[in-house]
């Protein structure tokens, strides 16, 4: 190795970390964007003018952009007249396939080489005669995920170094570097290695500085590049004061100007092309000013209104420009208070030392408050007490009462009339279950609350508008009777999908019934077959979840275990969703071919309910598990199960939450009575129709759901 040479690895970012006066140029970048299947022979390099020849590599996605494929066989971009730096830094994206014990991923001859061991272990070797290595330690790399790489190299202290993902991973002494011989730059392999040991995987952005970079830089360098625009100003939902603004924001990392779009309502800008009446022209400033004439909203912002704008990003260099940005919100306050607090149904308030507090309307200068326990009172009240800060202290309140308040803003020209508010103090009939606001509710929900404390009985109201539950009387069909003391709890029958229902209870006294809040709640656009929330460790109860999944304990045919040996039998920290999720362990070894565990269903036996077409679950893996495929089963209480395979007959090594969405409709055209499935089971192994390779391992399974057709 000359001590000339730089160790190399660097993508679209560099790194490396070697004290150096002077700042790192860069001199080469091969971004392997080209697309081999439109006939592209060469890897252009778009800063030093040395392109490479592609043999066989072919394109792929890349981490930024397009990527080079190598096949591990005999793939090899070779790059002629390359002379390396006296110090300098390589940094590159890699994405490996791991099948060897060792791959040459670059390299120059017998001078230097990075290369990959099968355990993930990554190498940075310069030699001159015998060999020094500088590793990033067993397991550092994992198959099929994308991680950054930067080498350096000190020709006059012989230092090396790795970094992966932006952290210096090894560093050390080379022997004392001779000059190169060879000036041959291969990506894929290394001049004189063994023909076996070529890289197999994704290459991307190969890059290469003429000095060591800074860890900073480093850093910098393996961050993926921000195509789109960001750090918006006003912040995103932010309350803006003001009838006019300036937006601005931080430009996206390749944009040469800014498509802007500004509008108030949100899907008329997120839906906006350059064609829309929300689109503000293209600019290379990167603010713009609205609330002025002669731009967006030229008589001003209208308080109480929320606005909506878009960045995207424009090159038309590059082939996927414009990248289209996110939609931000600013909001312009309303002329009347907000955000009160207590909170518009707040629960046990008080009594005593209470102060309400609210954000003023915009421009107010005096508020007036008023309060009460009769909704009708408060709302047409005209006498309130005035007050200049926005804070009010009422006094003692008294228990087990629903109050009401109100608070109207003047600007000194101008009264705006508030919103009636409403809170109970304690005693009061309260803790409603479903909670107030609670989404993705079950559509056989059993509403509950508990009473007040010196009530006869309460009375029910539950209807899909709120406005008419909160005006209900019990002539109207809101009304759905009364509840005698101890039977708190009123059953709606099955609910609607996605839809938001209201609720509110009354506490009937001698002297007449006190209307309560007016609670909501909104249904799950799903059916829930197993979320895994429900499972305890108490096996002597039967809630173990063993005890519902039944495994192949005690078969012979059926490798699988539901849950673990020992509590916590659910899995706890690989989750989805929620708190828990089914670990099943497989083993299909000697006569074993099948490991599953089935789920055995008594209620949502109907899988067309609410006009369910789809079965959803999440299922996540490992890479050292065998690659088992993975499949679905559903039967009725007679007949043959019917079987689907997931696609991907490497499911069970993936590293992430992975979502499998299969029709219902495969199952009904194998047979089953989609009304009455009797079990559903999740297996890995033959029945899934494919070859699978035997083996081990440990997969996991949440948030099974029935969803309606897209």
């Amino acid at each position: 190795m000359s001590k000339q040479l730089t160790c190399f690895i660097i993508f679209l970012l560099g790194l490396s970390v070697c004290i150096s006066p002077a700042q790192a140029r860069l001199i080469h970048h091969w971004k392997l964007d080209e697309n081999t299947d439109a006939g592209a022979t060469v890897a252009v390099d778009s800063v030093g003018g040395l392109n490479g020849d592609i043999e066989g590599a072919t394109s792929a996605p890349g981490r930024l952009g397009g990527a080079l494929s190598f096949d591990g066989a005999d793939d090899v971009v070779t790059v002629d007249g390359f002379i390396p730096p006296e110090q300098g830094t390589v940094a590159f994206w890699i994405n490996p396939a791991m099948a060897k014990s060792k791959e040459r991923i670059l390299g120059a001859g017998g001078d230097y080489e990075v290369w990959l061991r099968s355990n993930g272990e990554l190498k940075n070797e310069l030699f001159d005669g015998g060999s020094t290595t500088v590793g990033t330690g067993a397991g550092a790399l994992n198959a099929n995920e994308w991680n950054h790489v930067a080498t350096t190299y000190d020709a006059a202290t012989t230092g090396v170094e790795i970094y992966l993902d932006g952290e210096l991973r090894a560093s050390g002494l080379a022997n004392a570097p001779s000059t190169p011989t060879d000036t041959t730059l291969l990506f894929g392999h290394r001049g004189g290695a063994a023909a076996g040991e070529h890289y197999g995987g994704l290459l991307d952005d190969v890059r290469i500085y003429d000095n060591i970079l800074s860890a900073t830089e480093v850093g910098t360098l393996a961050s993926p590049p921000r195509m789109i625009a960001r750090d918006p100003i006003p912040a995103d939902g932010a309350m803006y004061e003001d009838t006019w603004v300036s937006l601005s924001w931080t430009p996206g990392d390749f944009a040469v100007s800014h498509d802007v779009y500004v509008g108030d309502d949100f899907h008329d800008v997120n839906d906006a092309t350059n064609e829309s009446k929300t689109f503000r022209g293209n600019q290379t400033a990167t603010f713009y000013t609205a609330g002025f004439p002669g731009y967006a909203y030229p008589d001003g912002l209208v308080a109480g209104t929320t606005y909506y704008w878009r960045i995207d990003e424009v090159n038309d260099s590059e082939p996927n420009s414009p990248w289209k940005g996110g939609v931000w919100s600013f909001s312009i306050p309303p002329k009347t208070a907000y955000d009160p607090d207590p909170a518009d149904g707040a629960e046990f308030v008080g009594p005593e030392d209470v102060t309400f507090t609210w954000t003023p309307g915009f421009g107010a200068k005096i508020h007036m408050i008023y309060l009460g326990d009769n909704y009708d009172d408060v709302n047409s009240a005209t006498e309130g007490a005035q007050v200049g800060a926005a804070s009010y202290s009422p006094g003692p309140l008294e228990s087990e009462k629903v109050y009401y308040w109100r608070v109207d803003e003047s600007d000194g020209i101008s009264t705006y009339k508030g919103d009636v508010w409403a809170f109970t103090t304690p005693g009061a009939a309260g803790n409603p279950r479903p909670a107030n606001g609670a989404v993705d509710v079950v559509h056989s929900v059993v509403l509950a609350w508990t009473p007040a404390d010196t009530a006869n009985s309460h009375e029910i109201y539950f209807g899909t508008d709120r406005e008419a539950v909160k005006n209900a009387t019990s002539a109207s069909p809101e009304y759905k009777g009364t509840k005698a003391l101890g039977s708190e709890s009123y059953d709606p029958g099955t609910l609607d999908w996605d839809a938001t229902y209201y609720w509110r209870v009354d506490a009937v006294y001698n002297a007449g019934p006190v209307k309560g809040l007016v609670w909501s709640f909104t249904t799950a656009d799903f059916v829930v077959v197993d979320d895994f929330e429900s499972y305890t460790d108490d096996d002597t109860t039967g809630q173990a979840i063993w005890q519902t999944w039944i495994d192949g304990f005690g078969l012979d045919d059926n490798g699988a275990q539901a849950g673990y040996l020992l509590p916590p039998y659910c899995e706890r920290t690989i989750v989805h969703g929620g708190t828990q999720s089914l670990p099943l362990l497989y083993n299909n070894e000697g006569d074993v071919t099948n490991s599953e565990a089935t789920l055995p269903l008594s209620t949502n036996r109907d899988w067309t309910t609410g006009g369910a077409g789809e079965l959803s679950l999440w299922f996540r893996g490992d890479s050292a598990n065998a690659a088992e495929p993975l499949y679905v089963a559903l039967a009725n209480s007679a007949g043959s199960p019917a079987v689907v395979a997931q696609d991907d007959a490497d499911a069970a090594q993936a590293r992430s939450w992975t979502r499998w969405v299969i029709p219902l409709q495969a199952f009904a055209d194998k047979g089953i009575d989609l009304t009455n499935v009797d079990k559903i089971t999740i297996g890995l192994g033959t029945k899934a129709g494919v070859a699978g390779p035997g083996g081990s391992g440990a997969i996991y399974i949440d948030d099974i759901r029935l969803y309606r057709l897209k």
